[in-house]
């Protein structure tokens, strides 16, 4: 059977985008075992409170939730277990050198199929301060009443 082309949503962590700046994306690999890969096709995982860490020269993902596969039975896994991010070498390095400077994190943006694997968008963040998260606000309120007030006009 031939894999699946194209790119395929699985799940988005809009908190991220709230909560932080993206300053950089990264798409990297990730190792699963099979009855997660089978949950994940499934739709039934969940990145909100997620985040990654440079561990002993490799990148893990904590707090990424992938409930138990319905008929996985003992092989099961920990929902909540650490999953490693496969990355070159060299990224690894640049993102750890990044992640030391002050108020940067790395924070899961999306988890998607691409050609029948799974990826995940890995964002280089800066955290938002409260006066930010307002800004953002009022704009996107001022975006939207320009919107309305378009459509008002071309009725």
């Amino acid at each position: 059977m031939a894999r699946a082309k194209g790119i395929k949503p699985m799940a988005q962590n809009k908190k991220a985008f709230h909560d932080y700046f993206v300053e950089e994306r990264i798409e990297c690999g990730m190792e699963l075992k099979g009855t997660e890969v089978k949950s994940m096709r499934q739709g039934r995982m969940n990145l909100k409170e997620s985040y990654a860490v440079v561990k002993d020269g490799e990148i893990f993902v904590q707090g990424m939730h992938i409930s138990p596969y319905e008929q996985g039975n003992i092989f099961n896994t920990d929902p909540l277990r650490p999953k490693r991010l496969l990355l070159h070498k060299s990224q690894i390095r640049h993102l750890f050198g990044e992640v030391g400077k002050m108020g940067y994190a790395l924070v899961p943006l999306s988890v998607y199929l691409k050609d029948g694997r799974f990826k995940m968008e890995l964002g280089l963040c800066k955290g938002k301060k409260l006066h930010d998260k307002r800004s953002d606000i009022a704009a996107r309120d001022v975006k939207r009443e320009m919107q309305r007030a378009l459509r008002e006009q071309n009725k």
